[in-house]
């Protein structure tokens, strides 16, 4: 069994958008929320868009965005899909993918066994699933803190929609955690920089190739 799909998130530079790009990443991600030391404005995210070109899936990240901020980023990345790390609710993919027309895949933050009872609420609505390490009460966003959670609650997690594992991943750990959890998807930021918003091109390299290696 070999993880399906790697996803390079919190982009923000040609050299760590190639990098992605030529270990093999099937999506790219990136974020547009002014808290995050890895956001973007619309020039950089028309710019690296551009760059990918049809190589691999684009994500755009957003945490309880408005309708205005998804016009203008839909625009400017032209986002293969939503990835929504907020507060939103099932109306609300409902709302943003009839608005936009694009796939959407809802994070739910872990931490305990009961937090996956929100894979009922966001499975019919959600055309994939992001399982991540729910953030630390003072944390001043909900993803992208280096943090995992116990692994051993994914364990036979029944879902009908595609999901991914995220949350602390690194290339030291990912092998272990495609192992433990059968994840079909792998999505790391944090675990593959060299401070924080500074992607390190040799740990994206690792990354890819021991999530593909995975058994």
């Amino acid at each position: 069994m070999t993880s399906s799909l790697v996803k390079i998130c919190g982009l923000s530079t040609p050299e760590s958008l190639d990098a992605a790009l030529d270990a093999g990443a099937d999506m790219v991600g990136f974020v547009f929320f002014p808290p995050s030391p890895r956001n973007i404005g619309l020039e950089t995210a028309r710019a690296l868009g551009a760059r990918v070109a049809g190589r691999a899936l684009k994500v755009s990240l957003t945490v309880d965005a408005t309708d205005e901020v998804f016009a203008a980023l839909v625009e400017a990345l032209r986002p293969d899909i939503l990835q929504l790390h907020g507060k939103e609710t099932p109306e609300r993919l409902l709302d943003l993918r009839a608005k936009f027309g694009l796939p959407v895949m809802k994070a739910i933050g872990v931490a305990t066994a009961a937090d996956l009872a929100a894979v009922g609420r966001y499975e019919p609505v959600a055309d994939r699933l992001l399982f991540d390490a729910r953030p630390p009460k003072d944390a001043t966003r909900p993803g992208g803190n280096g943090n995992a959670f116990d692994w051993n609650l994914l364990a036979g997690v029944k879902t009908a929609r595609p999901w991914m594992l995220s949350g602390g991943l690194d290339p030291d750990n990912v092998a272990e955690a495609v192992r433990m959890t059968r994840a079909p998807g792998v999505d790391v930021s944090s675990g593959v920089e060299s401070a924080p918003g500074v992607k390190d091109l040799a740990k994206i390299a690792a990354f890819v190739a021991r999530a593909r290696a995975a058994v």
